[in-house]
């Protein structure tokens, strides 16, 4: 059996990309085209025209990306017709040989856990490739997702040292022995990741660090050797280009950056009747976006290489 990690590293270097974009669809970001045919009153109606928008998306990455990122409360507030949007852009994004990330940030406990990672890793409608794991509520949440991910050779990012603003309110507590929770969290993932590396020594076992934090990046980057980091936040969100350097290891490989607004609404920035923008244009756009954020990923992180 194989280990993810190497499927990710893998299709980074076939795509000489480590760009993730975000699947965060809002109707109210949508060009009128979209629009021209849609009820708002109706969740049906409104799941039809986020898996079109989804299309036009993937199809503009494709070449640029190696994941995709269903972050999936966009699609659970339309209930059952949002669930089928979910199945239908992930079966599309699988149509189009990318990684599929379920942005799902699940934890429970004991069966409950199981079955959430049965869910979102298993051979399900709306299963994934890989996906975010909370892990506060300890070993008994985050460890059947490990089980399912091994058995069926998947992934997972736990929560480790998130993007937001607040994340310092928990996550940089300090424990009575004086390390910040965060790397305590960091400590128990490594004893794990480092037990289940595949042949580029990294571990299907990783942790979303954001772009945000790059000083915390540093720190954490020494603690997880063995963990692909999930970096969310670049871009829209603040992190910057050139802070990325620490995400990567001395390879130039160990982590994916995830941007979301800054490339599938990034026709919003090009024109203040963006409402009225065509699908052809959206399509240039976001293909432009995408490839510019893997350009300036790739020069921090070939930067790197020695």
């Amino acid at each position: 059996m194989g280990n993810f990690a190497d499927v990710l590293i893998d299709e980074g270097k076939r795509k000489n990309s480590v760009l993730v974009v975000g699947l965060d669809p809002d109707i109210n970001f949508f060009p009128e085209v979209l629009l021209e045919h849609v009820d708002t009153s109706s969740n049906e109606s409104i799941a039809n025209a986020i898996y079109e928008f989804n299309k036009i998306v993937i199809d503009a990455v494709a070449d640029h990306v190696i994941a995709v990122k269903p972050q999936l409360a966009y699609y659970e507030v339309y209930g059952s017709y949002g669930i089928k949007a979910l199945e239908n852009t992930i079966s599309y994004a699988r149509s189009k040989e990318l990684i599929v990330i379920n942005d799902a940030k699940r934890g429970d406990i004991g069966s409950t856990s199981t079955a959430y990672a049965q869910a979102f890793l298993g051979n399900g409608t709306i299963s994934g490739d890989m996906v975010t794991v909370n892990p506060f509520l300890g070993s008994d949440g985050y460890m059947p997702f490990i089980d399912v991910a091994k058995e069926q050779n998947k992934g997972l990012f736990v929560l480790l040292k998130t993007s937001n603003p607040s994340s310092y309110e928990i996550q940089d507590l300090k424990l009575e022995n004086g390390k910040l929770l965060y790397f305590k969290m960091a400590e128990q993932i490594e004893e794990l990741a480092s037990k289940t590396v595949g042949i580029n020594n990294y571990s299907f076992i990783g942790a979303v660090v954001g772009a945000t934090y790059p000083e915390e990046a540093r720190k954490i980057r020494k603690t997880l050797p063995h963990s692909i980091f999930l970096v969310p936040g670049f871009g829209m969100q603040g992190g910057k280009a050139e802070d990325l350097g620490v995400f990567f290891d001395e390879n130039g490989i160990g982590a994916v950056i995830s941007s979301s607004r800054g490339v599938i609404y990034s026709y919003m920035n090009q024109n203040e009747d963006w409402k009225k923008t065509t699908e052809t244009d959206m399509f240039r756009y976001i293909t432009e976006a995408a490839t510019k954020a893997k350009e300036q990923i790739n020069e921090v992180r070939f930067n790197k290489v020695t």
